[in-house]
């Protein structure tokens, strides 16, 4: 990889940032050595970068991603929520409800017909109309839902497009 070695401003960051920042969300086991090499600078300022750019926020963390149908939770689902009626503090009430719901990967606060879009992951249909009963169900914002069962993953990727134009 070829990249210019400019030192990084305070704001945005740098050609080498972005460089580092590409090699670190497709493989963040590499070691500040690794990655070193990849952008021809040494491991100090490399590892200095990477400290800046984990302190200002570009970085948030670094995790391993697993595989759910080995985990046995592959049963994914999409369900669209819709708020009984829209006021700051329902919204508020949801969201801290949601929150500590393992079930619930992710969840994304939507326009349109619904409110929030929530990805599930369970083990099986059974399980997860368990889970609308006795969990979503416990949840009394909720006016109306959604499912969509994923019955593919055509795509899947956490990588953020860091090409400039």
């Amino acid at each position: 990889m070829s990249v210019k070695t400019e030192k990084s401003s305070v704001g945005f960051p740098d050609h080498t940032d972005l460089a580092i920042l590409e090699i670190l969300q497709n493989d963040s086991s590499l070691t500040t050595k690794e990655v070193a090499s990849k952008v021809n600078l040494s491991p100090t300022p490399v590892f200095e970068r990477i400290k800046r750019l984990e302190k200002n926020g570009y970085i948030k963390k670094y995790c391993a991603v697993l595989d759910a149908e080995k985990l046995s939770r592959g049963f994914v689902v999409i369900c669209n929520v819709r708020l009984k009626h829209h006021s700051k503090e329902l919204g508020k009430k949801f969201t801290e409800a949601i929150m500590p719901i393992e079930e619930i990967t992710e969840c994304y606060n939507i326009s349109g017909d619904y409110d929030f879009m929530l990805k599930i992951h369970v083990e099986s249909m059974q399980r997860y109309q368990d889970f609308v009963l006795n969990t979503l169900g416990e949840i009394d914002s909720i006016g109306n839902l959604q499912s969509l069962f994923v019955m593919g993953e055509i795509k899947n990727s956490y990588a953020i497009p860091l090409n400039e134009k």
